[in-house]
């Protein structure tokens, strides 16, 4: 499992022209950092500096919408009572089961209408209106915390927006953790998104950039790409590194332990 991304690495210190050649070798006959160099270049003028500027832009933005927007959500589904609960729950169970590509060309239709394609607004905007699976993550781990914490705050005069900003949102942080991760994740890894909706080479995201060293009908570039693709590496896994707890946390749990 781990040896196709130990031979990515390693083939970044490869001669461009030599990483095929050698394929069966994990190390090079000569280091160089040349790869690293021309791969942060980019192409036509464009840094790979803009394109992590990009990419950021869109997952973090992205990340605070989703995780926020489905936290909303999930307390209204755990805590409060309301018409039709049952099949709003269902529609969104629904949706969260539906594959992006059924919705693909509905929404380009919507969003080109409304004059959002060539921006990042197709891509960040929905996320503001609540994930199924995020939703569903805290909506177990709300479902854990005892009612009678709710009523101790309202007896102290907490508003229901006292409640969630105050007793919910402080005891449901391993599940929030997890969400970002994944949210994160999920949008730094997105391509096909830019592809739908980007045609602006300043606007791409690390994940579309890298194809654009891929040119089958003059070349590929494979040691930029791998050495670019490498460096895409590092902000999930720091994310991983610092947040395993939470995340482990996150997923094997579904409320507070007492």
């Amino acid at each position: 499992m781990v040896y196709p991304l130990v031979w990515m690495i390693m083939s970044t210190f490869k001669e461009s022209g030599e990483i095929f050649k050698t394929a069966a070798r994990l190390i090079p006959d000569t280091f160089t950092l040349e790869n690293y160099k021309t791969g942060w270049q980019g192409f036509a003028g464009y840094g790979f500096g803009i394109f992590f500027k990009n990419s950021f832009i869109i997952a973090g933005i992205s990340t605070i919408g989703a995780v926020f927007s489905s936290a909303v959500v999930a307390f209204g589904f755990a805590r409060c009572n309301f018409k039709l609960k049952g099949f709003w729950f269902a529609c969104m169970l629904v949706a969260m089961m539906l594959p992006f590509q059924m919705i693909m060309i509905p929404q380009y239709i919507m969003f080109n209408k409304m004059g959002w394609v060539g921006s990042y607004l197709p891509i960040i905007v929905p996320q503001f209106f609540g994930q199924g699976f995020f939703i569903f993550l805290d909506i177990q781990f709300m479902k854990g915390i005892p009612r009678d914490l709710d009523e101790a705050a309202r007896m102290d005069g907490c508003s229901i927006y006292g409640i969630f900003a105050r007793i919910i949102l402080p005891l449901v942080k391993p599940a929030l953790v997890t969400s970002a991760i994944f949210s994160f994740m999920w949008r730094w890894d997105d391509f096909l998104s830019p592809l739908i909706y980007l045609n602006d080479p300043m606007k791409y995201p690390v994940s579309y950039a890298l194809k654009m060293f891929s040119d089958p009908t003059v070349g590929s570039d494979w040691g930029a790409m791998f050495a670019m693709a490498t460096l895409s590496l590092i902000p999930i896994f720091l994310i991983f590194v610092t947040m395993q707890k939470y995340l482990v946390e996150g997923i094997a749990s579904t409320g507070i332990k007492g």
